[in-house]
């Protein structure tokens, strides 16, 4: 069952390491990401978001390469590509997959200035090895959509 978990940060520094962090996991099969974000508020209060899945780009790249070997049948590959690569980032850009859009925003307009937060919807973890890591960074439960039994026991380990 995949989780959401929200995790504030006091700046930009800090929830961008985590994000980093959160790659490295992935790769040491500790953690499994479907969708990932990033948001902070500046100190003049504007907020902006940056998200780990694109799906505009990925729809352009498989958009691309359809068009590519449909416009070899008709010998205009480039044609093709061209024609591919667009209807796919349209296609892409329609889709909103992973964590909602508009609740990231929702939750960043909550961020005091000066500081982040990292959004993450979890397929499957190593808890324990999870929050050891993440631990240094000193994050905040935000939100989650555990039980509240589960995300008593994440804020405490969270705290030491």
């Amino acid at each position: 069952m995949t989780e959401l978990v929200v995790l504030g940060f006091s700046d930009k520094d800090k929830a961008e390491a985590v994000m980093r962090l959160s790659q490295e996991l992935s790769k040491q099969e500790l953690l499994d990401l479907e969708d990932g974000a990033l948001a902070w508020r500046t100190p003049d209060g504007k907020i902006h978001v940056r998200q780990s899945y694109s799906p505009t780009a990925t729809g352009a790249a498989g958009g691309a390469l359809w068009g590519t070997l449909f416009g070899l049948l008709f010998l205009m590959p480039v044609f093709g590509a061209a024609v591919g690569a667009a209807t796919g980032a349209v296609a892409g850009k329609l889709t909103d997959v992973g964590i909602n859009d508009a609740f990231i925003k929702e939750i960043a307009g909550t961020l005091e200035p000066g500081r982040a937060a990292v959004f993450a919807l979890v397929r499957r973890s190593t808890p324990d090895r999870v929050r050891e890591a993440l631990r240094p960074f000193q994050p905040t439960v935000l939100r989650t959509s555990l039980t509240k039994e589960r995300e008593e026991e994440l804020v405490s380990a969270l705290q030491g």
